[in-house]
């Protein structure tokens, strides 16, 4: 498979999605569903996915899809596209502006490419496993900061977290004691590009489905960052949780966290 061909096609199609969504946002009489207390799912969510997903079965017969509104299929050579249609559905539908679209390709679990899209700021992060970082084309890097009272972290919380005592509100407390100051913009895809291109120095969450950090961990891995899960392991995916600063700001907030 040609990566440079299908990193093209990871590009035009998340901007595809994104002038859906910059068509829509803050139109009266958005469609809006709840999948939870407070997880939403809207019509432009739906409509993002349909266009992504079409666009890879018409490009990518053989390939997988796994995509957060429910498209699957299975894949005939390994290779699976992860794809968040709507990073931040819930700011979306109040009008609030973060939020973006991110799609990445894996091949057997292994990261190959990332891509993450905000319409709004016609911001496009990319990523290629040994490929480096960019955003527009311009190589990004993450920040040098290594001291957490220097750092501006950011985070965010589960859909349950009223609920649920996993709901990373301890380990918010601890760490906005020891570093500069914490955000919580609403878009793991945002915050890990944020992350990339040096406007954070850290971000921590639990609870996260694939397709919220399957792209941007790449993004933040290739512009020089360290990626591991809560206990300091290799990132799976599929294991809910995420650390990512530089590589000394990185072991500091880790120390902080409980999974």
């Amino acid at each position: 498979m040609n990566i440079e061909e299908a990193l093209e096609f990871a590009k035009e199609t998340a901007r595809g999605a994104g002038e859906i969504q910059k068509n829509h946002f803050e139109k009266k009489g958005l469609a809006v569903e709840h999948k939870g207390r407070i997880d939403l799912v809207t019509e432009v969510d739906i409509a993002c996915e349909e266009l992504i997903t079409e666009a890879v079965r018409e490009n990518f017969p053989e390939h997988g899809i796994l995509a957060e509104e429910g498209a699957r299929r299975d894949s005939l050579k390994g290779y699976i596209w992860i794809i968040d249609p709507l990073d931040g559905t819930v700011n979306y539908a109040h009008g609030f502006p973060m939020f973006a679209v991110s799609i990445a390709l894996y091949h057997k679990d292994e990261p190959i490419l990332g891509v993450v899209y905000d319409p709004l700021r016609d911001e496009l992060f990319a990523g290629v496993h040994g490929g480096g970082a960019d955003m527009n084309g311009a190589p990004i890097r993450v920040t040098g900061v290594e001291n957490l009272e220097d750092a501006l972290i950011a985070t965010g919380f589960p859909y349950d977290l009223k609920t649920n005592p996993r709901n990373n509100l301890a380990n918010f407390n601890r760490v906005v004691l020891e570093c500069q100051a914490v955000r919580r913009p609403g878009s793991a895809a945002i915050d890990l590009c944020y992350l990339a291109c040096g406007r954070f120095d850290a971000f921590w969450e639990q609870r996260l489905f694939p397709w919220d950090m399957a792209a941007a961990r790449i993004i933040v891995a290739e512009a020089g960052g360290k990626v591991t899960d809560m206990k300091g392991n290799a990132l799976d995916i599929f294991g809910e949780t995420i650390c990512a600063a530089n590589q000394v700001l990185h072991p500091k907030l880790l120390a902080l966290l409980e999974d």
